[in-house]
């Protein structure tokens, strides 16, 4: 079944949930970047969080970046989402797989790293992008989003987001949770849902069960009213194009163009977030250096 993202209220507005089913997603960016177990696992939970905070966060056209770097083997993590639901990621050593933690899971605090920052910036279309900065405080990345929202966002939340890998690197499941807090949330209310994620099992496994992000919400919130407000498909989707990258080739110096034309007879570009690849002969970058200089 397609991934799709599941948006609620609790209790006529005391919390807001949202849960969702990204394992074609996940499985798609590891496809692509060729991602090793551990570095799938940092990555594919990267981009569960981002395509969590965007649906939440977002409205229209607007879009945000996170980046997420501690320094750890995988380097630089970067994804990108949207209020519709796509994402798009990369990090910067996708060769990455380590020994299993004590917990015998995927070592995603080791890969990631935890020195270093988890940085948010949204471009809502007002000219001036917003930045928000929180150290990484865990390295396993729903503990590290969670962080962010109650810092830079103001908003008291719980974050999950898990991968499952298969011992090929293939992806098996992968998905997430959020939980907000609304300000008229009783300590009663607040008290039992912290005590249901303690004994919460990880939504990889639940997944692994076959458990919907419907039947996810009802394990949250067993006695509680859950009003679904939205059933929403999402994906990995990237907006890269041959017209895009030629718009950055007639940016660069003319003399490093007509290098490009004398010596390498044409040209590559490749996408960093989905990995395809753009080819240009001599004569489409005489175009392109034409146009540059007309300009």
């Amino acid at each position: 079944m397609a991934d799709y993202l599941v948006k609620s209220l609790i209790d006529d507005g005391m919390f807001r949930a949202y849960v969702v089913d990204a394992t074609e997603t996940v499985a798609e960016a590891q496809q692509r970047h060729d991602t090793w177990s551990a570095a799938t696992a940092a990555l594919g939970r990267t981009l569960i969080g981002t395509m969590l905070l965007s649906t939440s966060l977002l409205k229209g056209e607007e879009n945000l970046t996170v980046k997420v770097n501690g320094h750890g083997p995988v380097g630089a993590i970067v994804a990108d989402g949207n209020a519709n639901g796509t994402v798009k990621g990369y990090l910067q050593y996708p060769h990455v797989s380590l020994p299993l933690n004590e917990k015998h899971k995927i070592d995603v605090k080791k890969a990631v790293g935890v020195n270093g920052m988890l940085t948010v910036t949204k471009d809502q279309g007002l000219g001036q992008p917003y930045t928000g900065q929180v150290p990484l405080i865990s390295g396993e990345l729903g503990e590290d989003f969670t962080y962010y929202l109650a810092k830079s966002e103001q908003i008291p939340s719980a974050v999950g987001v898990s991968v499952f890998v298969q011992p090929n690197n293939t992806v098996k499941v992968a998905g997430g949770f959020m939980i907000q807090t609304m300000p008229g949330a009783s300590d009663a209310a607040i008290s039992r849902l912290e005590q249901r994620l303690k004994e919460m099992p990880m939504v990889s496994e639940l997944l692994l069960d076959g458990q919907t992000p419907e039947e996810i919400l009802q394990l949250l919130f067993k006695d509680e009213k859950i009003k679904i407000l939205q059933k929403m498909p999402v994906s990995f989707k990237c907006d890269c194009s041959k017209e895009r990258f030629a718009k950055s080739l007639a940016a660069i110096q003319p003399a490093a163009l007509q290098e490009m034309i004398d010596q390498d007879h044409g040209a590559e570009a490749v996408c960093h977030f989905c990995g395809t690849k753009y080819e240009y002969s001599e004569d489409e970058l005489r175009q392109i250096l034409a146009q540059a200089q007309a300009k």
